[in-house]
């Protein structure tokens, strides 16, 4: 009999050095230094419980799921359903059919402007968005509403980085269909209330869409609680296999969807003469084989997570970001852009005035730190600050506050290079 369930005891891990050892990648070293892995808010490592529960999968339960007649198979569908379960318990959906595997959050986005977009927008209508969304929160929308004539109404950010709620509640009108924000900012690492935002929304009647890829990783988050109509994220920015995600919506939301794509394990029967009748609800929206071993290896982040403790993964994005801020304080010509301590999210931005940060990134990685630099797929957020980009530091349950030294030690000796020189005003995604 296979075990559906790893009951291996686990020593207690606390982030920070004590993570790193689970963490293979980490072991790397790139021109002769250690690896120091700072863009953990583009994707996170994996760890080996998630490595392992792939291998496991594929070794031992490797079969389609839901319509082989064998043992193998239904072993493959008994661990597919088990890691939905294991997601529904840890985001605290009501119920497991309330959670879609998808590709990750971009596809979740699209998905729903292709079908609850279509159902609820039309010509003259609104959808509201805010002004720190990530591309893949904004432009499904804005191509929504380009195609049916409705409004896209973009909510600015102050010059801190946050959309208050009156100034959010004060978008919302009688022509407002649908609401979409995001939770945590991929680029400054700002936290919206979200709660406070959705209430506001569902006094008027709008559904509201939560963009949660950047808050999943780093804080524990309770759909329910947040009153969310739907929640999307990605697996691979919380330590999960790249190429799964989650679309958790409420169940009579979902049950309303007609499906995005059509196939395989999407029908109860056809023929050329009757309508297709489709399966419920998660299956009508996953067509096709889906990413099984995915699944399992995000149930097992989830669980790698669970174990650490989100009370102590909190403590240590507060301590990381705070040790960064302290770091640059007094360097010349950085500053750090917005407030990343306030409510503190594993991310801090900065810029080095009169180097473009394609140039500050390229030092970094010259000495063996990786972090992102552009504007990170949110160019109108960015635009807010007036600035060409920034250097984006994201934080990762192994980061140390060595490795911030490291940061603060290279950034004393950066100079202007080639993308200063030639593109000193140029913006990259």
């Amino acid at each position: 009999m296979v075990e559906l369930l790893d009951t291996t005891p686990r020593n207690q891990v606390t982030p920070g050095e004590s993570a790193r050892a689970d963490f293979p990648i980490l072991a790397t070293r790139l021109g002769g230094r250690a690896l120091v892995y700072l863009d953990n808010a583009a994707t996170a490592q994996k760890p080996r419980r998630v490595l392992d529960a792939i291998t496991a999968h594929y070794t031992g339960a490797n079969a389609n799921v839901g319509r082989g007649y064998y043992q193998l198979s239904h072993l493959a569908t008994d661990v597919y359903e088990q890691a939905r379960a294991t997601v529904q318990h840890a985001i605290g959906a009501e119920y497991p059919d309330e959670v879609v595997f998808v590709p990750g959050t971009t596809a979740a986005v699209n998905l729903l402007a292709d079908t609850l977009g279509r159902d609820l927008v039309g010509a003259g209508d609104q959808v509201v968005v805010t002004g720190m969304e990530h591309n893949s929160n904004l432009l499904p929308w804005r191509r929504l509403c380009e195609s049916v004539g409705a409004e896209l109404v973009v909510v600015p950010a102050d010059e801190h980085g946050t959309v208050p709620v009156e100034v959010f509640a004060a978008a919302l009108g009688p022509r407002t269909r649908l609401a979409a924000v995001t939770h945590v900012s991929n680029v400054l690492g700002t936290v919206n209330p979200v709660r406070e935002m959705v209430a506001q929304a569902h006094h008027h009647g709008v559904p509201v869409v939560v963009d949660g890829a950047q808050a999943v990783p780093h804080r524990q988050v309770d759909v329910r609680e947040l009153g969310a109509d739907c929640y999307v994220f990605s697996g691979h920015k919380m330590y999960g296999p790249m190429g799964i995600g989650v679309l958790y919506g409420r169940r009579e939301l979902l049950g309303t969807l007609e499906p995005y794509q059509v196939g395989g394990g999407t029908v109860k029967g056809i023929s050329t003469t009757e309508r297709v009748r489709y399966v419920p609800v998660p299956a009508r929206l996953e067509a096709g084989t889906p990413h099984i071993a995915g699944a399992v290896g995000l149930a097992a982040a989830f669980d790698y997570l669970a174990d650490i403790g989100w009370d102590a993964i909190r403590a240590h994005d507060d301590t990381l970001v705070r040790a960064a801020v302290a770091a640059v304080s007094d360097l010349p010509r950085v500053r750090v852009v917005g407030d990343p301590a306030a409510d503190p999210s594993g991310i801090v931005s900065i810029v080095v005035d009169g180097i473009h940060p394609y140039d500050v990134g390229g030092h970094l990685d010259a000495h063996g730190i990786a972090v992102r630099s552009g504007v990170h797929c949110a160019n109108t957020f960015v635009d807010t600050f007036g600035v060409v980009g920034t250097v984006r530091l994201s934080f990762g349950i192994y980061n140390t506050e060595a490795e911030v030294d490291l940061v603060r030690d290279a950034l004393r000796t950066v100079q202007p290079g080639f993308w200063t020189a030639e593109h000193p005003t140029e913006r990259f995604l």
